[in-house]
């Protein structure tokens, strides 16, 4: 029987609102390949929400998922409010653009949480976690080249005024908040440790 214990089902829910937001800006502002790939990330995490909600719910650990959605869904819609694209877009869509970029940097905080709580960090969800900071790592280094190869010519593409700055710093922030645990991970994995035991202090 498949087991969830140790994933967050907030950071699931972050996961689909941010994805959900950033569909609605491909549609109406860059139509790409990108919102394929969203649309198809934004329904198999839609069904791991299901999954945990209603077939695997014994197996979820809800007292350990405690973190608060609002700590970091206000602070996004606060930031997106004053910080966004100086585009031609209409300003709505514009501070929406923000709001997703905002939290998809921090959506993984309640997954850190969970396994904070619990300490011990199973196989199944190490290797998920370990993928989600793979992941923004190339993420962040395909920003910083980008920016690099174009000499800066993409940072004004992107607007003018702070937004081009805080696109870059979500990005790293977002590497940075899985750089701990990741650290970790592969120590674990090189002692040959199966179950991932977390010191205090970590996430």
């Amino acid at each position: 029987m498949i087991q969830i214990e140790g994933l967050s089902l907030k950071s699931q829910e972050l996961t689909a609102i941010f994805l959900a937001v950033r569909l609605y800006c491909s549609f109406v502002m860059e139509y790409d390949i990108h919102t394929l790939l969203d649309l198809a990330t934004l329904g198999t995490t839609l069904w791991v929400i299901y999954m945990i909600r209603f077939k695997l719910k014994s197996s979820y650990m809800e007292d350990k998922d405690n973190f608060a959605l609002y700590y970091v869904l206000a602070p996004c819609a606060l930031l997106a409010l004053f910080i966004h694209p100086s585009t031609s877009h209409h300003i709505l869509n514009r501070i929406f653009w923000a709001f997703c970029v905002y939290l998809e940097a921090v959506s993984v905080l309640p997954q850190l949480r969970v396994m904070q709580n619990t300490k011990i960090v199973e196989p199944f969800t190490a290797h998920y976690v370990f993928a989600l900071g793979v992941a923004r790592f190339l993420s962040c280094a395909h920003w910083v080249l980008q920016v690099l190869d174009s000499r800066g010519h993409l940072l004004v593409a992107l607007g003018y005024g702070l937004w081009p700055s805080m696109v870059l710093i979500s990005e790293i922030v977002q590497t940075f908040i899985l750089a701990d645990f990741c650290y970790y991970y592969v120590k674990s994995l090189f002692g040959g440790q199966l179950v991932l035991r977390l010191p205090s202090g970590v996430v």
